[in-house]
């Protein structure tokens, strides 16, 4: 491993000590949270011997979320405290493939998990669609294996692109901050701003697609149901499934939005800037899934079972 022959100054500043207080809480809450996620899926898969298609994204989402904001967290303490031990071969690298890795990943499980929601709960009486319900089950581990081997392309892609463009100049390794090297952000980073700006357009196109299906099935369901004054579980399982996927499109438009202010401000070298959009980013890895978990049923009881405040229960199930 190549390090750099500089003298390590280790200056923490206020405005430094805060910026690790903020991304320390962001990212701890959201892996607690994801963390409880596949632990209770887990158990259920110790207690059951196997487990639906919709715990089986869940785990996987939930794994992928919590890695990502772990190496998140690494990335930017390293980046605020110790960027002489972050700008070294091949630590660099690794962790920006790591994350390229997991954040596709996270987002074609959620993709994933919106597709599941709309063939499942959906009601449409078309050939093809019936056939994807009946065969949901076969599909899901197919969806999880391709979300995967997808995402492993892209991690193995980033590492070649962050591996060029520290080997083609050294004083680039050996830079306090990245942004401050001279080397042009369009001629090596550019790509693989490419292929994240993709696997969020292809997610989203997903996602976008789940929730007008889904819309349009609890338009026509509610009509047919307006002379029926009884409970309908359907309209319950619509109006959960639409809570999830609303929540995610929303995150994804803020995610895309941020990916593009990224790009700009790498250009114009804002550090604070670029700064302020990953943690915005980081926030929505915990808050999605605090949806999900207060939209199953199984999740939400074990949550509300270990929460020692009964107000906190009752604000949180106003808000959710």
């Amino acid at each position: 491993m190549e390090a750099c022959h500089f003298p390590e100054q280790f200056n923490v500043t206020t405005y430094t000590a805060m910026a690790v207080a903020i991304v320390t809480l962001e990212t701890f809450a959201g892996m607690w949270i994801n963390a409880f996620i596949v632990s209770v899926i887990c158990m259920v898969w110790v207690k059951k011997k196997t487990l639906n298609s919709n715990e089986k994204i869940l785990l996987f989402l939930g794994s992928s979320r919590y890695s990502y904001l772990c190496i998140s967290w690494v990335y930017s303490f390293l980046s605020l405290i110790y960027p002489n031990y972050l700008y070294v071969h091949p630590i660099f690298q690794l962790l920006a493939s790591a994350r390229s890795f997991f954040n596709c990943s996270n987002l074609w499980f959620s993709a994933s998990l919106c597709v599941f929601y709309c063939i499942k709960i959906a009601n449409f009486r078309n050939s093809f669609f019936i056939y994807l319900k009946v065969k949901i089950d076969r599909i899901v581990p197919c969806l999880l294996l391709g979300s995967v081997l997808f995402s492993l392309v892209i991690g193995i892609i980033a590492y070649n692109i962050m591996d060029k463009a520290l080997s083609n100049n050294f004083n680039f390794t050996c830079q306090g901050r990245i942004w401050k090297s001279s080397i042009r952000i369009d001629q090596h980073f550019l790509p693989h701003y490419f292929m994240l700006g993709f696997g969020y357009a292809t997610s989203f196109t997903a996602v976008i697609l789940s929730a007008l299906l889904l819309l349009f099935s609890f338009w026509r369901h509610k009509r047919n149901m307006q002379t029926n004054s009884m409970k309908d579980l359907s309209m319950d399982a619509h109006i959960k499934a639409m809570k999830s996927i609303l929540s995610f499109f929303i995150m994804s438009s803020i995610n895309f939005i941020c990916l593009i202010l990224t790009l700009i401000y790498s250009m114009k070298n804002e550090n604070h800037a670029i700064f302020l959009t990953y943690l915005i980013q980081y926030t929505f890895p915990g808050f999605h899934s605090l949806v999900l978990i207060f939209s199953n049923p199984n999740l939400e009881k074990r949550l509300l079972g270990i929460l020692p405040c009964g107000k906190c229960k009752v604000f949180l199930k106003r808000e959710l």
